[in-house]
């Protein structure tokens, strides 16, 4: 396998950019992906077998379960991120080690369905509170420890968005390739 076809293997929807400025449209696109990634993502996964949850959707990356697992887990932390940013002057968040997440047995080998609940509630919770944001919330700032980048709510709304259509990308990618 090539370099460029790993790569598309990878980034299937190319590499996220932070957005300078945004517009009221960007913004409800946005808030609408992530709203509706339960339900997309349910429907891309609903009717895959055992083996097919456990099949990688590039060489060397994660399984359809690890995927699915990993967006519950990163979807939870990002929620706490965005509710610390909202009631903290610019907090430093906690970072973690989504690769080593994704190789913990609830990731390799449970089912996906409390995931799938998981995120169906907590992106029912997000969306309320993004939907309720004001213009000054929008540019309030946390921190990242490793890169010390001061990154603004609704930089994180669009790389949310840019999360969930990049991982369901891996998937419907994956189902399309293997004729699923």
């Amino acid at each position: 396998m090539s370099a460029d076809d790993l790569e598309k293997l990878k980034y299937p929807i190319g590499h996220f950019q932070f957005p300078s400025s945004y517009s009221i449209s960007d913004i409800e696109e946005d808030i609408h992906t992530i709203c509706h990634l339960p339900q997309v993502l349910r429907e891309s996964v609903q009717y895959l077998s055992d083996e097919q949850l456990n099949t990688h959707y590039r060489p060397d990356g994660w399984t359809v379960r690890q995927v699915v697992h990993h967006m519950a887990d990163s979807h939870m932390n990002s929620y706490i991120r965005f509710k610390w940013t909202l009631t903290e002057t610019q907090p430093t968040i906690k970072t973690y080690d989504e690769k080593k997440w994704a190789e913990l047995p609830d990731a390799k080998n449970d089912a996906i369905e409390p995931s799938l609940l998981l995120l169906t509630a907590l992106h029912l919770k997000w969306t309320n509170v993004l939907r309720n944001l004001t213009e000054e919330e929008m540019h309030l700032t946390f921190i990242h420890p490793e890169s010390g980048r001061q990154t603004k709510i609704y930089e994180n709304i669009a790389l949310y968005a840019w999360h969930c259509n990049h991982h369901l990308a891996h998937i419907m990618n994956l189902a399309e390739r293997m004729n699923w």
